[in-house]
C-alpha cells in the first residue's frame, strides 16, 4: 500500500519504517491534516492521522475523492474523526487502542505530584540560590479521597497505583469493574456523589457528546472539597472559561492537564517564536494553580514502539484482505 502519515514526528518515523519492514511505501508530512491538507493524500491508498488531525465530515469526502480508502490512527481515542461519515463512505478506520495505558496513567500521577508538592516552583527558586520552604508544602496521598472518573485502561491502572498510595478511590463510570472493587476497594458512585466526595479527582474518559464540557460550571459548583483535578483524557471535557474562573474563585485547588480543549495547531509544534493569540490558554499556562504539559502523556519509548507496530498490524491486514483487529465499527 501506499500512505501517508500526517503528523509525523521525527521520533516516530524511524519507529514506523522499522515496523513497517519495507511492506508498504510510507511518506512522511508534518502537517496536520485538515481541509486545505487532505490535497496531500492524492493517489495514496491509505493515510495515518494522530489525535490532532481533523478528519470532519469535509476532509473526509476529499480523501474518499482522492483515492484513499483506508485510515489508521496512531491514538486510543478518535473523537477527530466522524466514523458514521467514514462508513458512510466506505473507510476502514482503526486505532491503536492499547499501546500503553500505564504510560498515560503514569504522568497523570506526576502531574498530580509535581503539583502538591510544588516540583516547578522549587526548580524555579533553587536555581536563584533560594533554598525556602515556605512555598512549597504539599500534602500526603495517603487517606485521601481520590475520585478517578472513567475506569476502563488508563483509569484501571491510576487505580491500581492510587491503591498503592493508601488513597480511598470513588469512581464513576458507565460500567463497573469487579477487579477494582474486589481488589483495589474501589466504590463506584454517581457524578454528583463523586463531586461531593472527592479531595483529587482523575479525568480518563473519552471525549464524546456525554462527555464534552462535562466538567461545566453547573459541575464545577458541585465540587465541595475544592479539589485538584488531573486531566489526561482531552480537553474538551472540561470547559476552560468555567476552570479558569473555579480556580480564582478557589472553587478548585488546582487543575493539572496534559490537554487543552483548542490544541490542535499548537500542542505538537514549536510556537515560541510565533505564539498562539489564546487569551485563554495564555491564562492557563501562567495561572499560579495550574500545570500545563503539552500532550506527552503518550510519549514514552515502550508505548511508541506500540503505536508504531499496532498501526503497521492494521495496514498488513488491509493489504492482505483481513479485518484489522482494532477496526473501528
Amino acid at each position: 500500500m501506499k500512505v501517508l502519515v500526517y503528523s509525523a514526528k521525527p521520533f516516530e518515523e524511524p519507529l514506523l519504517e522499522k515496523a513497517n519492514a519495507a511492506i508498504h511505501k510510507i511518506s512522511y508530512t508534518e502537517k496536520r491534516l485538515t481541509s486545505e491538507t487532505a490535497m496531500k493524500a492524492l493517489n495514496y491508498d491509505a493515510i495515518s492521522i494522530f489525535s490532532a488531525d481533523d478528519a470532519s465530515d469535509i476532509v473526509l469526502t476529499k480523501l474518499r475523492d482522492f483515492g484513499v480508502r483506508y485510515i489508521t490512527l496512531r491514538s486510543a481515542g478518535h473523537d477527530n474523526i466522524n466514523l458514521k461519515t467514514a462508513r458512510h463512505l466506505g473507510f476502514k478506520v482503526a486505532n491503536t487502542p492499547s499501546y500503553s495505558p500505564n504510560a498515560i496513567a503514569e504522568h497523570a500521577i506526576a502531574l498530580l505530584l509535581a503539583f502538591n508538592r510544588k516540583i516547578t516552583l522549587a526548580q524555579q527558586q533553587t536555581l536563584q540560590d533560594n533554598f525556602l520552604l515556605d512555598n512549597l508544602i504539599g500534602f500526603d496521598l495517603t487517606g485521601k479521597t481520590v475520585g478517578v472518573m472513567g475506569t476502563g485502561r488508563i483509569g484501571s491502572v491510576l487505580v491500581k497505583i492510587l491503591h498503592g498510595f493508601g488513597c480511598n478511590i470513588v469512581a464513576n463510570d458507565t460500567s463497573s469493574n469487579e477487579e477494582l472493587i474486589t481488589n483495589y476497594d474501589v466504590s463506584y458512585i454517581s457524578k454528583d456523589a463523586l463531586a461531593n466526595e472527592a479531595e483529587i479527582i482523575f479525568i480518563s474518559l473519552p471525549l464524546n457528546q456525554l462527555t464534552h464540557y462535562l466538567f461545566d460550571k453547573t459541575y464545577i459548583a458541585k465540587l465541595s472539597k475544592k479539589p485538584i483535578i488531573v486531566n489526561v483524557a482531552r480537553g474538551g471535557i472540561v470547559h476552560t472559561t468555567e476552570i479558569l474562573k473555579a480556580l480564582n474563585k478557589g472553587l478548585v485547588s488546582g487543575y493539572a492537564t496534559d490537554v487543552y480543549e483548542r490544541e490542535h495547531g499548537v500542542f505538537f509544534y514549536d510556537r515560541s517564536h510565533n505564539a498562539p493569540n489564546d487569551t485563554e490558554l495564555h491564562q492557563l499556562l501562567c495561572h499560579p494553580k495550574t500545570l500545563v504539559t503539552p500532550h506527552q502523556a503518550f510519549a514514552t519509548r515502550e508505548a511508541l514502539h506500540n503505536i508504531a507496530s499496532a498501526t503497521l498490524e492494521n495496514l498488513n491486514a488491509w493489504a492482505d484482505g483481513k479485518h484489522a483487529v482494532n477496526e473501528l465499527s
